[in-house]
């Protein structure tokens, strides 16, 4: 997605994201309130930078970033949700395919909450 055009807000989570694909944790925790609180649901719920930044990998790292990519961005106020999707690589060699839905809080251009909706996907893209 271009930037050429957007808010502030939609800006962040554009330059978030990117640095999520590159694990650069510099620039992810850059784009966060120090009292960052992310939440996927069904799995966990962190809170405050250094937590994050501890698992910005997730709970079982492979060492090879994975491949988020937003494909719709809507903003309403100090809320910016996005529709992406997501490729990780797994510890077997398998890949992990999955539809997300993201709600990014903001707090003066920056993200303070993150609210994650993850649903694997086996056989295509909405499956």
């Amino acid at each position: 997605m271009s930037t050429a055009g957007q808010s502030a807000n939609k800006q962040t989570v554009e330059r978030y994201i990117d640095g999520f694909n590159k694990s650069d944790h510099e620039q992810i925790l850059s784009c966060l309130t120090d009292d960052i609180e992310w939440t996927v649901f069904g799995h966990y719920r962190i809170t405050g930078k250094e937590a994050y930044d501890a698992n910005i990998e997730g709970p079982d790292p492979v060492g090879v970033p994975p491949k988020v990519e937003i494909t719709r961005m809507v903003e309403e106020n100090d809320v910016v949700m996005a529709e992406m999707t997501l490729e990780a690589l797994q510890k077997d060699g398998s890949v992990m395919r999955a539809a997300m839905g993201e709600v990014f809080v903001m707090r003066d251009g920056l993200i303070c909450e993150r609210r994650a909706y993850v649903v694997p996907l086996v056989e295509n893209d909405h499956r």
